[in-house]
């Protein structure tokens, strides 16, 4: 059966939804200069074994873990911590996508809960970490954040923010109390972002401090096909014909596995992936972790050896928000007021968002409480950094010379060359704003 790929749809092709500066980062793909990608693996860990089972028992995720450091590779596994609390519940349709619950997903199977999740699988956690690979969250109990995607129309998600950062707690002190492991990257679970009272899944990764853990690619084999061959072939047709027309094709991407059954009850991952790491290897690639791809390349449009790349990512590890949600720096747009106080104040000020959508109090005329750059604004303002006058503060104005100068002096401690130019970019910013940063 040939592999297709779809072209997107007049809907799949709407305008994108504005992007804005952000201290979570969506990962999906970063700008490296090397064949370098990374692999993730969701839904585990799993101890039933591969279908069909050519491993003589081996529990899947070991088959992983095994595959992957035959080829010098090393995963990110998003896991779970334990799916058994959504019980009562039914299987759906065999083939269908609530095979493993109807209200709930069931991981690695239905009633069988206990053969999948970090609670239930401590070893293959221990094997996954000695083994050189890195664990991500996926939340405790794969319970949906909020309205779930068509296909799950039919699953409950949960009730509002707080009960989204309780599930993700959990699962993060399982990791922590048990390893002393600290989980640092997240996926929603079938990503679905929205969260009930306005909330996103962006706003509970900051307030865990996680970066969201997105991905470019589709491994495949999640769909059941005709048969297990038909499964296998999808999992790898589809990146041999892009590194057929552009070897570097793969170069920074994260690709998404899964790491458990399709609905059809068959893990086609096992040979799917050795036929992509058979791909990638002969044409020079290392699979690292996430987080090692992202020590190579922060970014996603810029380079992090290029000026801007290596400015931003100074002011990156002392806290500032540089980068837009997309994780793209956008060095060539022009730096404006609101997006000038997000960088400096947004990370300070998550739970101060979150205090504002809760009252529905505007902080100034000109911006509302659900204006992602209010609560920064609003700091910005109190600290002297920046002004507002008559109640406005004029978030899309570009930043003025003697604003600047304003602002550098408050939050930095030193006065900038006064120069003059009518609009200052982000890149030109990154720049100004390291050489002022005190040593």
């Amino acid at each position: 059966m040939p592999f297709v790929i779809k072209r997107p749809s007049g809907g799949e092709r709407r305008r994108k939804p504005p992007v804005y500066l952000s201290p979570v980062r969506c990962i999906g793909r970063v700008a490296a200069e090397e064949r370098v990608c990374a692999m993730t693996f969701e839904d585990g860990p799993c101890r039933l074994p591969a279908e069909p089972d050519r491993f003589r028992g081996k529990p899947l995720t070991l088959v992983l873990a095994e595959l992957l450091e035959r080829y010098g590779a090393r995963g990110t596994f998003l896991v779970v911590g334990d799916t058994s609390g959504g019980y009562p519940d039914k299987p759906g349709k065999p083939g269908s996508p609530a095979w493993n619950g109807t209200a709930w997903d069931h991981f690695p199977d239905f009633a069988r809960d206990g053969q999948g999740g970090a609670v239930h699988c401590p070893e293959l956690i221990s094997r996954l970490l000695a083994g050189g690979h890195e664990i991500a969250s996926h939340s405790y109990s794969h319970r949906l954040f909020g309205r779930p995607p068509l296909l799950r129309s039919g699953r409950k998600c949960q009730p509002d923010l707080e009960a989204v950062v309780a599930d993700l707690r959990r699962l993060h002190r399982v990791l922590e109390d048990g390893w002393g492991y600290p989980l640092r990257l997240s996926r929603p679970p079938e990503y679905a972002d929205h969260i009930k009272k306005g909330f996103t899944s962006y706003d509970a990764f900051a307030l865990m401090g996680y970066q969201y853990l997105s991905a470019g690619f589709d491994g495949g084999g999640r769909l059941p096909l005709a048969d297990y061959a038909a499964e296998t072939e999808a999992a790898w047709r589809p990146m041999e014909e892009l590194l057929l027309e552009d070897p570097e094709a793969f170069r920074g991407q994260i690709i998404a596995q899964k790491d458990g059954f399709n609905a059809a009850r068959r893990s086609p991952v096992t040979d799917g992936l050795e036929k992509q790491l058979r791909l990638l290897s002969d044409q020079g690639y290392r699979v690292v972790t996430v987080s090692e791809l992202l020590e190579r390349a922060p970014f996603r449009d810029v380079t992090a050896a290029s000026e801007a790349g290596r400015a931003a990512r100074r002011l990156l590890g002392v806290g500032w928000c540089v980068a837009f949600q997309d994780n793209a720096l956008r060095p060539g747009a022009v730096l404006t007021r609101g997006e000038l106080a997000m960088m400096a104040f947004g990370r300070e000020t998550v739970r101060r968002r979150i205090e504002l959508i809760r009252s529905g109090r505007a902080p100034f005329r000109d911006m509302g409480p659900r204006d992602p750059y209010a609560a920064a604004a609003a700091r910005a303002v109190e600290t002297g950094a920046l002004s507002a006058v008559n109640g406005r503060f004029r978030p899309e104005d570009p930043v003025s010379p003697v604003e600047m100068a304003q602002f550098c002096v408050t939050r930095l401690g030193r006065t900038p060359p006064l120069e003059r130019w009518d609009k200052i970019t982000h890149g030109e910013f990154f720049s100004l704003a390291v050489s002022l940063l005190k040593r």
